[in-house]
């Protein structure tokens, strides 16, 4: 019995991390990345203390909003910078902290359900 998620055409699928990128809907990307359901973009970050809200406008301007952010901090979950709390609660975007690993796969999951998600993902060698 086939128990892949189906995954409306055009959304970004994550299919794989590691090796310091990630393969997204079979493009390989080197380095972080910011995914959303139909694009994906470099996160000039690469190391989670690095990241900045400024680093989240990409999200903060995406059409339609954010519902809830993933962030993958690396290989295991870091606070969240305490600014970056407030800027993302005043935007009103629910956040969840995980390593790289658990928010690619939460991310998939909650793309199939057609929930307004964004990851941000740190790398992982």
């Amino acid at each position: 019995m086939d128990v892949t998620p189906l995954v409306p055409r055009g959304r970004q699928v994550i299919q794989s991390y590691g090796g310091g990128g990630f393969l997204v809907s079979g493009e390989r990307h080197t380095g972080s990345l910011l995914v959303f359901p139909t694009a994906t973009a470099p996160l000039d970050v690469a190391i989670w203390p690095d990241l900045t809200a400024g680093h989240l406008a990409a999200v903060f301007a995406a059409e339609p909003s954010v519902e809830v952010l993933l962030m993958g901090c690396g290989p295991q979950i870091r606070p969240l910078d305490p600014t970056i709390r407030s800027v993302l609660r005043e935007r009103r975007i629910g956040i969840e902290l995980m390593d790289t690993g658990a928010a690619c796969r939460t991310y998939n999951v909650l793309m199939a359900e057609d929930r307004r998600v964004a990851a941000a993902l740190i790398a992982v060698d």
